[in-house]
């Protein structure tokens, strides 16, 4: 069996003595931190971990419980949605062979962090029955508590109410997505960045499938998006769809994505990207 990946994202993109501390704790626990991002705008940073099944979701909370201790989602301020100081923990498999482990890994890891955190768990995606992170963390924490409250939300683990600091955690097993926000060019607005984003995301006017997008105002005009089908749709595809809507200034990925994902990309859009999963993956 060869290692599963883990995606926690959390809400924390400023602290850089924080975030080192959690990364630290992924890596004494097991795990090897493959890369890690963080952004001051979203205020939110992820990092990529791999390990072997039945140890990574140790890892993981090990992670998770220094990143509860540090931050207060409270007073979380940043542009991207989130319900938990832990907001994402998602358990990825590279390879569809291994998708009941990564099942099986995100079960226990569901398990672990509503006791180590005594923060209630969800599950969204294949295992939560399709619901999404986008309907899990609407309306923020608050929104989400009523929800657990009135009963139309059943946590997975941990407790009914949410952690006062810690917030909720969501936690899923999927294939690897592409995390890539696009910068507009320097005249666009958020205005425009919404519009943008509506129309490609899935469902949208000319929208793509699995492409779940926001337009946010991240220093300039951004549409963020998650690619979910990197097998059916490449991260040019994604691009050129936001291209032919408003003048590109550049774009990045989040993690890193398979190698396949890239595949034609232009040569004249600047891509910051870390290496692909699989050079990682090797070294």
């Amino acid at each position: 069996m060869r290692s599963l990946l883990a995606v926690p994202n959390v809400s924390e993109g400023r602290d850089a003595a924080a975030l080192d501390a959690i990364g630290d704790a992924f890596s004494r626990a097991g795990a090897r931190v493959l890369h890690s991002s963080r952004d001051a705008d979203h205020h939110r940073a992820v990092f990529t971990l791999a390990g072997r099944p039945g140890a990574l979701a140790d890892a993981v909370t090990a992670g998770a419980i220094v990143a509860a201790e540090r931050i207060d989602v409270r007073a979380h301020a940043g542009e991207h949605p989130r319900v938990g100081a832990v907001d994402l923990a998602p358990i990825v498999h590279l390879r569809r062979e291994d998708r009941g482990a990564a099942c099986a890994e995100a079960l226990v890891l569901a398990d672990l962090l509503g006791a180590a955190l005594g923060a209630p768990v969800l599950l969204y995606g294949v295992l939560g029955g399709g619901r999404t992170r986008a309907d899990l963390r609407r309306g923020g924490p608050e929104a989400l508590t009523a929800r657990i409250a009135s009963g139309e939300l059943v946590p997975d683990a941990g407790p009914r109410t949410l952690h006062p600091r810690a917030g909720a955690v969501l936690v899923a097993a999927r294939p690897p997505l592409g995390a890539f926000n696009v910068r507009l060019g320097p005249q666009a607005t958020r205005d425009d960045a919404r519009a943008v984003a509506a129309a490609i995301r899935e469902g949208g006017a000319s929208g793509l499938p699995g492409v779940r997008a926001l337009g946010l105002w991240a220093g300039g005009a951004q549409v963020s998006t998650n690619v979910e089908d990197l097998e059916r749709v490449r991260l040019a595809e994604v691009l050129a769809a936001i291209a032919a809507r408003a003048p590109v200034a550049g774009a990045e990925l989040v993690a890193p994505v398979p190698r396949a994902a890239l595949e034609g990309w232009p040569g004249d859009v600047a891509l910051d990207a870390p290496a692909p999963l699989e050079a990682l993956l090797a070294v």
